[in-house]
């Protein structure tokens, strides 16, 4: 049985910067979309539906306040980097997930407190599983622990 095998998580992907720009662009997305919502539902309840939209999506006050902190989240971790984002971006984008599932099982019902439509459903999964797919391939490590790559160990060339 071989001993140094290599976790399924990737490690020092060739792809990683895209990865992790994909990260920081979710990342301004939703804080841009947060500030939008800010300025759109100032004056609003603070939860529950109304009928205001920023971006094309339902929002109200309380998601806008939630999109804030989940996109200073992710912007400020893949700034500084170090394997925090691929912590972040996984966890962050697995409660959008969840949120989103809610959502869409709420959705016309007095239980709908995060203001969210349809649209905004779709947006959280995308958004959700952009940051999944960032944690799982922008991980680092130093050459010497990440052991060679599957092609390799297995005794292939490419």
């Amino acid at each position: 049985m071989e001993t140094d095998t290599m976790a399924h998580t990737p490690v020092n992907h060739p792809l990683r910067p895209l990865y992790r720009a994909l990260g920081l662009l979710v990342g301004a997305y939703l804080v841009v979309f947060a500030i939008v919502g800010f300025i759109q539902t100032s004056g609003e309840s603070f939860t529950g539906d109304n009928a205001e939209r920023a971006l094309g999506q339902g929002t109200n006050l309380l998601w806008s306040i939630l999109s804030l902190i989940f996109g200073a989240i992710i912007l400020a971790t893949s700034v500084i980097g170090r394997n925090l984002d691929v912590e972040a971006d996984k966890y962050v984008g697995w409660t959008l997930l969840v949120i989103g599932s809610y959502e869409l099982a709420t959705n016309r019902t007095d239980a709908n407190f995060f203001g969210f439509t349809m649209s905004t459903v779709v947006v959280t999964y995308l958004v959700g599983v952009i940051l999944i797919t960032a944690g799982l391939y922008s991980k680092v490590a130093a050459p010497g622990k990440a052991g060679a790559p599957r092609q390799v160990r297995e005794g292939r060339t490419a």
